[in-house]
């Protein structure tokens, strides 16, 4: 790909503007001038540096990605162009979800990001998320981006791998996330599922996320349980919001196979409990889990370390893979494993074909070889539902998605398609006005997260826009802070919230 030099000025013409607002869209041309949407109007006439021809197709707000998994992946550090998220129009992203962050870091090390990726790929030479900003800043990401603090990521700092946390452990924590939010984080975001996780206490929780109201912050949570607990899992999600008065925001709030009642029941009590609590879900029936996640339970119990002696051990072994009878074979495909390449892409049944050994004791010694690193792709969404609830008022879409990894690993389509699906089926299905559906995916994620001079477009704002076909909604053109994707090196702020 060329890229010229800056573009000074940009004349986008023959357009139809979506604001982003909810109103109807309207004819008009869009001047930009450096980083700023500077006129709205009749302005064919105006010399620009650079002009598109908008063919009467619409143009939008950037769109806002409210639940990215880049940073986890370290990929916005190894791959900072952030291509396959400019391509589906996202030029704005919100990071350090499920409990794990890149800052901040007491002592300067990356542990609760192992799960997704090695640690070590990456020289950190940051502690506070301020440092952590400036250091992003250099490598140039080609999107805007934010983060939120992980629960986990401080935690472990403070306590190690230790079950309890002291009162006086908590004041620290308190501390030291006041001055993230000073930094400018977005929120706080806890992982309960995960190990580190499911030690929290919900005083420490609560404790914790109502130190957000003075900074206008929010809570994002992935929750205890999305399978047979899931409404009681999200029953203490609203329980925090309520307690608190924090805006709260469930990760992946998906129908899972088996779980369709739960999950009905745990929506309904979003809706009918609290205004402050929304959900973020994509467009697509497969999950990405940590494999050390279709462990039992009770097998969950400690570190990664522990976990795999637990693996290891003949007589644990064998209870854990009574407790696997029935898993789904044909459903759970290894998506990236860290140096053994040759597992990645295969299903369950095929390896346990290639091993002449049961579905369980397939995956036990997928969980040995791999010392409990592998991510599986696990198709176990029930679609009907999925599609109804996309359009739910309470829905964010996210990505969940990191840019192409370096080594061997499926990618998967949420990385590269999310926002062109969501908007094939809603508007291209009847289900939601265009309008209406842009509204969700762009002014109304900036507003829950106070992101300022994004998601609408309007003088003065930011010029993060989208040219969409105006029959078929795919993207046409992306401009990020004036920047023409595919023309220019885009260049994203690192995003820094104001209470």
């Amino acid at each position: 790909m060329l890229y010229n030099k800056k573009t000074m000025s940009l004349l986008i013409k023959g357009v139809q503007i979506i604001d982003g607002e909810g109103s109807e869209p309207y004819k008009a041309d869009v001047l930009v001038q450096r980083n700023i949407i500077s006129a709205i109007g009749d302005l064919k006439s105006r010399q620009t540096d650079e002009v598109i021809d908008g063919l009467g197709h619409y143009v939008v707000p950037g769109f806002v990605d409210v639940h990215t998994s880049t940073d986890h992946y370290l990929s916005i550090f190894s791959n900072p162009s952030q291509e396959d998220f400019l391509r589906q129009g996202i030029t704005t992203m919100i990071g350090g979800h499920c409990g794990a962050s890149l800052a901040p870091l007491l002592y300067g090390t990356l542990e609760s990001i192992r799960k997704w990726t090695e640690p070590q790929n990456i020289n950190v030479d940051w502690h506070t998320v301020s440092e952590f900003l400036r250091s992003l800043r250099k490598v140039s990401p080609g999107i805007n981006f934010g983060t939120l603090v992980g629960y986990s990521t401080v935690r472990r700092s403070i306590v190690g791998e230790r079950k309890r946390l002291f009162e006086k452990e908590l004041d620290v924590f308190k501390v030291v996330l006041k001055q993230a939010m000073r930094d400018g984080a977005f929120g706080l975001s806890t992982g309960l599922e995960f190990v580190h996780g499911k030690q929290a206490s919900k005083k420490e929780i609560k404790e914790l996320v109502s130190v957000l109201n003075e900074f206008n912050g929010v809570y994002a949570t992935h929750l205890h349980d999305y399978s047979s607990g899931i409404v009681d899992s999200v029953n203490e999600a609203i329980d925090v919001s309520q307690k608190t008065g924090v805006r709260t925001l469930i990760s992946h709030l998906m129908p899972i196979k088996k779980f369709e009642k739960g999950f009905g029941e745990a929506i309904e009590n979003v809706e009918k409990n609290s205004s402050d609590v929304y959900f973020d879900i994509y467009p697509y029936t497969t999950r990405i889990l940590e494999i050390y996640t279709l462990l039992p339970e009770w097998a969950q119990v400690g570190n990664i370390e522990l976990m795999l002696e637990r693996v290891r051990n003949g007589e644990m072994a064998e209870l854990i893979a009574k407790e696997l009878k029935g898993i789904p074979l044909d459903d759970i495909r290894i998506a990236g494993v860290p140096h053994h390449e040759y597992l990645v892409g295969k299903t369950l049944r095929e390896i346990s074909k290639n091993l002449g050994v049961d579905g369980p004791s397939a995956l036990l010694h997928i969980m040995d070889v791999t010392n409990l690193r592998a991510t599986m792709f696990v198709s176990d969404i029930n679609e009907k539902l999925l599609m109804e609830t996309l359009v739910h008022e309470r829905a964010f879409i996210a990505s969940l998605g990191s840019t192409t990894l370096t080594g061997e690993y499926l990618e998967h389509e949420r990385s590269r398609h999310t926002f062109p699906r969501y908007l094939e089926i809603v508007v291209g299905g009847g289900k939601l006005p265009i309008t209406e559906a842009i509204k969700r995916i762009t002014s109304k994620p900036a507003k829950f997260f106070n992101i300022e001079n994004r998601g609408v477009i309007k003088e003065g704002n930011i010029a993060d826009l989208v040219v969409l076909g105006k029959t078929d909604y795919e993207v046409k053109h992306v401009v990020v802070g004036g920047r023409v994707f595919g023309k220019e090196k885009t260049r994203g702020d690192m995003l820094v919230h104001k209470a």
